[in-house]
């Protein structure tokens, strides 16, 4: 799978250290790195910055300067995939609308399918859609929870055959390996790099990296020593309630 790591990272000296040949997500609510990492990446994913207009009180309306920013960035060579615009507080009508509107194409364009949204949308959305993301949202949002676990495995019953996923899916904020090793994903997002290089106190003892760079190449390293599982099987799911 793909382990896409979140930006900005600071200070940027330690950002050009940590990311060079990895993957990485640039925000359209913060797209500052992306020079650095177009440059320095494999390759790299673009994510509509919804939820941190949302959250910060000023959700966006007009989506053209976003079309316009990844229809310049779709041509470069390390470009993946963007996520279609969603509105974080809508109906499942009103983004199903913003992803029938989206002007770029189903190959540059990833739809996120929100956990308390109804199963046949995820279905249509698997059937059409070369990837699909999943957002955590609603009684669903609190990634870990009994209620989220038995979600996505009704989710995963619908987006796979026989074990398999009928197109492939992204998790999204769900780089972490006790999440994403339990289901077949081709790729996953975080910014868990970003936000734990600078807690000084995770970090002690003899042999701890000198600088924000070294941790953040330990966390990047251990993040992707895992893979997602090759398959989904519902054992996983239990497993993981049975721990919680």
């Amino acid at each position: 799978m793909i382990h896409y790591h979140g930006t900005p990272i600071t200070p940027e000296t330690a950002a050009a250290e940590i990311i060079a040949g990895r993957h990485a997500m640039v925000s359209f609510a913060n797209p500052q790195q992306i020079d650095l990492i177009s440059d320095a990446c494999q390759s790299f994913a673009l994510d509509n910055g919804a939820f941190s207009a949302w959250r910060a009180g000023k959700p966006i309306t007009d989506w053209k300067p976003y079309y316009e920013w990844v229809k310049k960035w779709r041509r470069h060579p390390g470009f993946d995939w963007a996520l279609i615009p969603d509105i974080i507080d809508g109906s499942e009508k009103d983004n199903d609308v913003q992803i029938a509107i989206w002007p770029l194409g189903k190959y540059a364009g990833v739809p996120i399918w929100h956990l308390h949204e109804s199963l046949p949308k995820l279905q249509r959305l698997c059937e059409f859609w070369p990837r699909v993301a999943f957002g955590s949202s609603g009684e669903f949002a609190a990634i870990g929870a009994s209620a989220w676990w038995n979600r996505m495995g009704e989710a995963m019953e619908i987006a796979c055959r026989f074990g398999w996923p009928m197109t492939k899916l992204h998790g999204l904020i769900m780089l972490d390996p006790e999440i994403f090793g339990k289901f077949p994903f081709s790729s996953a997002d975080s910014t868990n790099v970003a936000r734990n290089i600078g807690i000084d106190g995770a970090w002690r003892g003899t042999y701890q990296p000198i600088d924000k760079a070294g941790r953040g190449v330990v966390l990047a390293n251990r993040i992707e020593s895992h893979n997602s599982a090759p398959s989904w099987e519902r054992m996983h799911i239990q497993t993981a309630l049975f721990v919680e």
